[in-house]
């Protein structure tokens, strides 16, 4: 251990350790200086913590993401991360439940998952949180319905942001899934319930109420009927849960075209960094968030900074004035997108983005080949030749091109790589019809989607 003769400020000097070298230096007795030293109980201290931590995450991982989660309650940002942590150690976190999420985030006994907790919900109080537990906690259990809901909640306490919030994230999807017609519903039950308490506190009751057994027992067959409606689509379910609780909770918008999607971008997100400089990649992503810039050059130019994000994590990018003006108009936040671009690495890790299409946009060119067109080496190089006629600009959006092979009632599906891939649909199908090819122009994501 080198001893500290002196403390002062040496201005800018090599130092002995990595830190600050302008603050906080020390002469040491061997003449070298250090800067930022800690004394033996400090390092100590550190160190006997980083293990015991290191410990539990590797013992406990469900427990120790889970009290991770629960101090981190009031920050969205690090509740994402540590549930894309959670991921990646096969935890699921499982979206709120009014039924069974307690205030804390809580580990399920015996599995690999964690219930989310309602302190982790905006727009819920404290307050709000204790009034709903106390409630489930009386003689009649489990809510059974919004209306139900209603009546035993304290509806000053648990407000309308809040059921609007709680409804939106999915916390009552356990008793009605169909969040759109809770919404219409909302306002019609408050005032029911508002009504039905204050005449069981006044003591009012109707004809039909008199022949209860229990006069303090609120009556439902009165309770207003559920609207007609249709729930909102699965993209509008989750652009509203991404709205209300700061990111998406059941599942992420691109994981039910996920399948799909790897037929045109085998790189994910979280793989960028590991590319050279100029690397060429298409990826399918959804923009979280585009920020318009005007440039200081000349009479100012228009230009956009991306943040995108797929499953495997998110990423920057930036769309140039030369390309901003024919792609502002696809710039949109939270719907699935075709990017192409090049990485960049020079200032800093980023995407330049060179095309941009809506995946529902996309279709697959299909060739139908039998086993015996499939090893025909005239067939083979006439195939080629006219997707590579085809391919059309380096640098445009592209049809995924695939080969269906067949033999007897067998089938093998059989990607194309990239550099056949075609621009123009109608007249690549058209010239293979021509040439004797088999060929269907498809969806790339079914329309039932």
């Amino acid at each position: 251990m080198v001893k500290i003769i002196s403390r002062k400020l040496l201005k800018t000097e090599k130092v002995y350790d990595i830190g600050v070298e302008k603050d906080h230096n020390f002469l040491l007795s061997n003449g070298l200086i250090a800067s930022n030293c800690f004394n033996k109980s400090h390092s100590t201290a550190y160190a006997y913590i980083t293990y015991q931590t290191a410990y539990l995450k590797a013992n406990y991982p469900v427990e120790y993401m889970t009290a991770l989660l629960t101090a981190s309650s009031d920050n969205q940002d690090k509740i994402e991360a540590y549930r894309e942590s959670c991921k990646k150690l096969g935890i699921e976190v499982i979206p709120p439940d009014i039924n069974q999420c307690e205030k804390e985030f809580v580990p399920i006994p015996n599995t690999r998952k964690i219930l989310y907790g309602l302190s982790a919900v905006k727009n819920l109080g404290e307050n709000a949180i204790d009034n709903i537990l106390q409630a489930r906690k009386e003689a009649e259990g489990s809510f059974k319905s919004l209306a139900d809901f209603c009546v035993r909640v304290k509806l000053g306490t648990v407000n309308h942001r809040s059921l609007e919030t709680l409804i939106y994230t999915g916390a009552f999807d356990s008793i009605n899934p169909n969040r759109k017609q809770l919404i219409e519903y909302l306002d019609v039950v408050i005032k029911w319930a508002h009504n039905r308490l204050q005449e069981k506190e006044t003591g009012q009751l109707n004809i039909f109420d008199s022949v209860e057994e229990d006069t303090n027992t609120i009556n439902f067959d009165d309770a207003p009927s559920l609207p007609n409606v249709e729930d909102f689509s699965i993209q509008e379910k989750l652009k509203l849960e991404k709205e209300y609780i700061g990111f998406y909770i059941s599942q992420h918008p691109l994981q039910f075209i996920q399948k799909a999607s790897q037929l045109l971008s085998p790189t994910n997100l979280n793989e960028l960094a590991e590319k050279k400089q100029n690397f060429k990649v298409t990826v399918v992503v959804i923009l979280s968030l585009v920020k318009k810039h005007i440039t200081k050059k000349g009479e100012g130019e228009e230009m956009a900074y991306l943040h995108m994000e797929d499953i495997s994590g998110d990423f920057k990018g930036v769309v140039f004035p030369k390309t901003y003006s024919k792609l502002k108009d696809h710039l949109i936040t939270d719907i699935p997108l075709v990017i192409r671009g090049k990485v960049d690495k020079r200032e800093k890790l980023q995407l330049i983005v060179d095309d941009i299409e809506s995946v529902d946009k996309v279709k697959i060119l299909m060739i139908e080949l039998s086993i015996q067109e499939a090893l025909d080496i005239n067939k083979q190089a006439n195939l080629k030749s006219l997707l590579e006629e085809h391919s059309g600009e380096k640098d445009k959006c592209k049809f995924p091109v695939i080969a269906i092979i067949t033999n007897g009632i067998h089938r093998e599906f059989v990607l194309f790589s990239q550099e056949f891939w075609i621009q123009d649909l109608v007249a690549a199908t058209n010239s293979l019809n021509n040439a004797g090819f088999r060929t269907s122009g498809q969806d790339l994501i079914p329309s039932s989607n």
